[in-house]
């Protein structure tokens, strides 16, 4: 697998031009990496305009996952708002109302995609242990479908979950093109999930688009990702592609992150043989900490969630203890505690892990639960509660006002109400237990 971009960028500074060109460091190393950060000169090629060296990486990438691939340097962020735009102008093709059936533990780009696009969405709310989960089946969509006055042009869905949970894509893709719906997957989190023995990678399982975030979960740097399109998507919107992610987009993408990606490529290559290895070790180590009575959440690969509550912790106070031995944890919250897991981490990573986890001092199991989610009154439309102006509050001042911005943090990114939506008791509640103290609500 060749790599064009990092080719480029290396022979242009060993030539050690003069550059009278941005960035404004001027190839100087004041950090290390300035002499490989370049912007669009002549034979960079430009992302947004792709017909040369971004193009031949973007190709390589299609071939590894086996599908139209696309690059971000914006994250999976930058996808989601241009895999929205793609439904809506797939929508308008087909004659179709712009609305959107979503999973209720959407991340909050989705939000701000929705009210950019002026998007209508129907919420998918199925019984879940976390507000970070939607456990949507074909079953329930099938109903979702037959008893819905106004269908959606598309279904958009998380998967992985924030919890490391997966859910029935091949199924749930079935009942979306029996009723001539898109379906989009928000993978931000499973990247690797194409190169498993057997692919579990979205549009492997039967999504028409769907972004992956590189950067979580390969050796990429933090803003690398991918837009993924089926093949079998039309050709007449796999050309607005690069419109779609321009449209969201910095006319200024970064060519470390390109380089990355563009490197990406090759160590995806010989990936498969050491992420099956990988997994070897990683079942070993979930073994061992449930049979020493760890409870495990979920059922993604490379991702480690602990129940903390019957092994007598908090999310938080178990992060605490980790931390304390100089491990960071990727998060954490009063329920469960989620480790990220590569190959890169190796196995004296996953030992080290293990044997600090052992260590804990089992406690007393602590019996409270977290608040379930139950309907909230819908008072606006996301984009006109997103577009007003609006004032930050304690949020013991914020009972019966409407929300106006998600004001989430990431992680989780994932709100627990949504713009436009009126904040109730059973709300407070809520805010309270995952230490929201103040939020934005729509100016009176």
């Amino acid at each position: 697998m060749n790599t064009p971009i990092c080719d480029f960028v290396q022979q242009y500074t060993e030539k050690n031009s003069l550059r009278f060109h941005m960035p404004g460091h001027k190839g100087t190393a004041f950090l290390g990496m300035e002499p490989l950060d370049i912007t669009e000169i002549k034979g960079a090629d430009s992302l947004y305009e792709a017909d040369g060296i971004i193009l031949q990486s973007e190709e390589n990438a299609s071939r590894l996952f086996g599908c139209h691939t696309f690059y971000s340097t914006e994250g999976s962020s930058q996808c989601i708002r241009a895999m929205l735009y793609l439904a809506l102008l797939h929508a308008k093709q087909n004659r179709k109302p712009p609305l959107i059936a979503a999973g209720r533990n959407a991340h909050k780009t989705f939000l701000t995609a929705a009210a950019l696009l002026d998007l209508d969405v129907a919420w998918l709310q199925p019984l879940s242990a976390s507000y970070l989960s939607c456990a949507v089946d074909a079953a329930y969509l099938e109903h979702f479908f037959q008893t819905s006055a106004e269908k959606p042009a598309a279904v958009y869905l998380t998967n992985p979950d924030y919890l490391g949970n997966l859910i029935d894509i091949t199924g749930i893709a079935r009942v979306c093109h029996k009723h001539e719906a898109l379906l989009l997957i928000d993978n931000a989190h499973g990247a690797y999930l194409r190169f498993l023995p057997a692919s579990l990678h979205p549009i492997d399982l039967g999504a028409d688009l769907c972004c992956s975030s590189a950067h979580k979960t390969l050796p990429v740097l933090t803003g690398g990702a991918y837009l993924h399109l089926s093949r079998s998507f039309p050709n007449t919107l796999v050309r607005q592609t690069k419109n779609a992610l321009a449209l969201f987009g910095s006319t200024s993408p970064s060519y470390l992150i390109l380089q990355s990606l563009d490197a990406a490529n090759a160590y995806l290559d010989a990936y498969p043989q050491k992420l099956r290895q990988f997994l070897s070790l990683t079942e070993t180590l979930k073994s061992h900490l449930t049979t020493h009575g760890y409870v495990l959440y979920g059922n993604e690969p490379l991702k480690l969630t602990l129940y903390t509550k019957p092994y007598g912790y908090t999310g938080l106070e178990l992060s605490h203890y980790l931390s304390l031995h100089n491990i960071v944890c990727e998060f954490a919250d009063p329920d469960y505690l989620v480790l990220m897991l590569t190959p890169e981490l190796g196995a004296q990573g996953l030992d080290k892990l293990e044997k600090v986890l052992l260590a804990a001092p089992r406690r007393k199991t602590i019996d409270t639960n977290p608040p379930a989610f139950h309907a909230v009154e819908k008072v606006m439309s996301i984009r006109e509660a997103a577009l007003s102006v609006s004032e930050t509050l304690p949020i013991s001042d914020s009972y019966g006002r409407i929300l106006a911005s998600a004001t989430v943090g990431c992680p989780p990114a994932v709100p627990i109400l949504v713009c436009g939506e009126r904040i109730d008791s059973h709300t407070l509640t809520c805010f309270r237990y995952y230490g929201i103290d103040h939020c934005t609500v729509v100016c009176e």
